[in-house]
């Protein structure tokens, strides 16, 4: 149904893609691995119409095709899920549905609301989700925001006469298994009319679900194996080139914390988000909150960075109570935060690194209010030697890095800093074995220079792996706090019993 040919795509100083082959059969779900910098995000966009490659070709049921932009791939029935997210946020529901192709719903040159209301309906009940098509999109939660997305992508199901090719991307990073469930079983009951590419770094899932599964490793197609054939050892193997460590999270470079109290909770609520909530950050302790979507984990993360202010309760600070809830009187305090969402919150698209790097301490490189660009520039080779980030330099604009370059960026923004509190929000959220890997070491390095670390971790394995302590959350209250490092690590089923 769709093919790729010995796809070229170069870049300067980078050859991003390698003769690459690559088909979709009629009905099929097709998985798509590799490292961060391994040329599948680069491949997606060519399949995508956002690069034209520069070499090899694309046929699609047996005829030739070119893009030159998304649309015109559109209008051959492909469409993506995007892992950051395309939707506008304070347009409604319907507004992101059906944007670009509102002349649908258009009279006399005014927009009739209520028959596009309609049309998202249906669009919204093609992926199972009951919401009022009227609503700001800001309003829904990540995971309801993804199926916006998905539904924006069914209507080509409309548009187009042929089958579609839908590609997903990272459509799972931060879902929880129940909304994960629900996404995998609309993917089943659609390929009657749609085929799919599944790009994940979650391999259990990605066997699941796919049919074929393609690897890759810098710029080219290494393997393809069928799922009955497939085993995640042996195509992590293939994704890194060589055995991945044992010592996954890097357990035994993890060491006791001291007592001096960093940061304390004292029956601190917020509203209906969490309720009377205690617990101490230690200096070098790793603090992991666990829980579902919506259980508070996040929202304690806002409040004591001072995004968010609590309803009651008291907040400490190196033994200082908190009075003021401002983003730049946390980083003042020496609180960073890296959040979930990298591109909308942790990185400035379209400045460059060194510029992201020294973002939140500005006053320390200008005088006068003149900048003094080179010492910024001086500081940010110096992260860029240090936590082996890849890019070009530090002019490089930071969105066009790989996610686990992105998360480091943030890092090194934070420890430049001397921030000795650190909230990581999910910070191996979409990456790739090797960079969750570099991601467990600058944990582990951090945390024995005295840093502080509140983590909310990708997975449950994740938290026991890394955390001093875990702290289990439901509904917004505390259930359990396991002193793993020094009682012992709790179990898969010590944590889920509690949490649900």
């Amino acid at each position: 149904m769709y093919e790729l040919k010995a796809i070229d795509k170069n870049f300067p100083g980078v050859q991003a893609l390698k003769s690459v082959d690559f088909h979709v059969g009629r009905g099929e779900i097709v998985g798509l691995v590799g490292e961060n910098g391994a040329g599948k995000s680069t491949l997606m966009k060519v399949i995508y119409g956002a690069y034209q490659p520069d070499g090899g070709s694309i046929v699609i049921d047996g005829k030739t095709v070119r893009f030159q932009n998304p649309r015109q791939a559109m209008d051959h029935g492909i469409g993506m899920v995007f892992q950051e997210q395309s939707l506008i946020t304070n347009l409604t529901v319907m507004e992101n549905i059906f944007l670009g192709f509102e002349q649908q719903f258009v009279s006399m040159g005014v927009i009739n609301w209520s028959k596009m209301a309609e049309a998202a309906r249906k669009q919204l009940a093609k992926v199972k989700l009951d919401i009022d098509p009227a609503t700001i999109t800001a309003k829904l939660s990540f995971a309801q925001r993804q199926l916006v997305e998905l539904a924006k992508v069914l209507t080509l199901e409309e548009r187009v006469d042929g089958d579609l090719v839908i590609l997903l991307d990272e459509p799972t990073s931060v879902l929880a298994e129940e909304e994960v469930e629900l996404l995998f079983k609309l993917v089943r009951d659609l390929i009657k009319r749609a085929s799919f590419i599944f790009v994940s770094h979650r391999m259990d899932e990605v066997l699941e679900l796919s049919d074929r599964v393609y690897v890759m490793k810098d710029g080219s197609v290494v393997d393809v194996v069928s799922r009955e054939h497939a085993s995640i050892n042996e195509i992590q193997h293939k994704m890194v080139g060589r055995e991945v460590d044992k010592e996954y999270y890097r357990e035994t470079k993890q060491i006791d914390h001291s007592d001096e109290v960093l940061a304390s909770f004292e029956n601190v609520s917020h509203g209906s988000r969490y309720s009377n909530i205690s617990f101490e950050l230690h200096r070098g302790e790793v603090l992991c909150l666990v829980g579902t979507e919506g259980s508070g984990r996040e929202a304690i993360l806002r409040t004591l960075y001072g995004l968010d202010k609590p309803s009651s309760g008291t907040i400490r600070i190196k033994g200082r109570k908190v009075t003021r809830f401002r983003a730049r009187a946390g980083v003042r305090r020496g609180v960073g935060y890296v959040p979930r969402e990298r591109k909308v919150e942790g990185i400035v698209v379209g400045m460059n690194v060194y510029e992201n790097m020294t973002l939140n301490q500005m006053e320390r490189y200008s005088s006068s209010g003149v900048l003094r660009i080179g010492e910024e520039k001086e500081l940010a080779q110096n992260w860029i030697n240090r936590l082996g980030i890849k890019t070009p330099g530090v002019n490089e604009d930071c969105g066009g890095l790989s996610g686990g370059n992105q998360q480091k960026v943030v890092l090194a923004k934070w420890r430049s800093a001397g921030s000795d509190i650190i909230l990581l929000d999910h910070p191996t959220r979409g990456l790739d074995i090797g960079a969750k890997e570099d991601v467990y070491d600058m944990v582990r390095e951090i945390s024995a220079d005295g840093v502080g670390i509140i983590l909310v971790a990708d997975t449950l394995e994740e938290a026991i792996g890394l955390a001093h302590v875990i702290i289990v959350l439901k509904d917004g209250e505390m259930q359990r706090v396991f002193r793993g490092f020094r009682e012992g690590k709790p179990s898969l089923y010590d944590l889920v019993h509690h949490m649900i």
